[in-house]
């Protein structure tokens, strides 16, 4: 499984081809998380065309599995927020809850944040956005 971090889903809807084009190509299940979806939500609502841009969200997001919160991302993302915390890594929630459900569906992140998800032990980072 392949869950896109909120960049790459932004690629998607702004026509990126080589980005739309690694989707369609990949054989695993390709899947997004309630927290993109809502950081989505969010740029769509402060944009010039809200309502649109709104529109267009749902759509992209009626294409995609949606992963949220359980028990056992729960549990990752309490280990690991205290891991990097005692590392000196600490890293957004945000992040930290989408590696976390990445890690739970024993999943790979595709973002061009590539720093921030390496921290995270235990799950693949790749980046289409290249």
């Amino acid at each position: 499984m392949r869950i896109l971090d909120t960049d790459t889903c932004i690629a998607i809807l702004r026509g990126r081809h080589e980005v739309i084009d690694r989707r369609r190509e990949t054989e695993d299940t390709v899947a997004t998380t309630w927290i993109n979806a809502s950081e989505l939500y969010y740029g769509a609502a402060k944009s010039d065309n809200p309502l649109g841009n709104k529109d267009l969200v749902d759509r992209f997001l009626d294409t995609l599995s949606i992963l949220g919160i359980d028990s056992l991302s729960a549990q990752f993302f309490g280990v690991l927020k205290a891991d990097l915390e005692t590392a000196g890594k600490q890293l957004a929630d945000t992040d930290l809850w989408i590696g976390a459900i990445a890690r739970a569906h024993h999943a790979s992140v595709i973002t061009g944040n590539i720093r921030h998800f390496e921290r995270i032990e235990g799950i693949e980072v790749e980046n289409w956005l290249k």
